[in-house]
């Protein structure tokens, strides 16, 4: 979903879970699916941790316990707090639908695999880095305190724990901040600069 990114203040999701790969994110049996949809993928995040096989959620898993099952909303489970080396695997653009769709837009890790990480950045879902103990320090936050907050400012590049007063600055590349803060994918932005495009072309077109 295209939407403008400034400051997002929200409470989190924990996953305290390393070498989270794109199949336990979305099963590869969903990749014959034809659709986009955004319910569609986003039902299916992380499904065969979340559901039996007849479809009974499981209650153990943090989408289903009570605290966090809400679905994400304004200032609510917006950010995905996910352990070292998130979304690691095949390339599969699926699991950024997934992870779009269900409604986070925010996913923090001390490290993601790159494919993935630009799959997120391409969807919509900003991929925060931060250090390994800020991490840490995020995941004992929620464990004492479901309802903490963290905010993330994409302006200034900044990532605070609200309960703790930490902030840690995250790297973010000039052209993707950009569009991220302006709703706009890579066509979108070519048609943007599509005057200064067709300007260039008509006089390369002389030589």
């Amino acid at each position: 979903m295209k939407q403008k990114f400034d400051i997002i203040e929200s409470t989190c999701v924990p996953l305290p879970l390393e070498n989270v790969d794109t199949d336990q994110i979305i099963p590869a049996r969903f990749l014959k699916a034809t659709t986009k949809d955004e319910k569609f993928f986003g039902d299916a995040l992380f499904r065969d941790w979340r559901y039996e096989n007849d479809g009974t959620p499981k209650p153990d898993f943090v989408l289903n316990r009570p605290e966090f099952s809400e679905k994400p909303h304004e200032g609510c489970h917006q950010i995905l707090v996910a352990g070292k080396n998130f979304g690691s695997g095949s390339s599969r653009e699926h699991a950024a639908w997934a992870i779009a769709g269900y409604g986070f837009r925010v996913v923090i890790s001390s490290f993601f695999a790159d494919i993935h990480k630009n799959n997120e950045l391409n969807n919509f879902v900003l991929p925060v880095v931060v250090s390994e103990d800020f991490l840490a320090e995020l995941f004992a936050t929620l464990a004492s305190d479901p309802q903490a907050r963290v905010r993330v400012d994409v302006p200034s590049q900044t990532v605070r724990n609200l309960s703790t007063g930490r902030e840690e600055k995250f790297e973010l590349s000039a052209y993707k901040k950009y569009c991220l803060m302006n709703a706009l994918d890579d066509i979108d932005y070519l048609l943007e600069h599509k005057d200064r495009i067709e300007a260039y072309e008509k006089a390369s077109s002389r030589y």
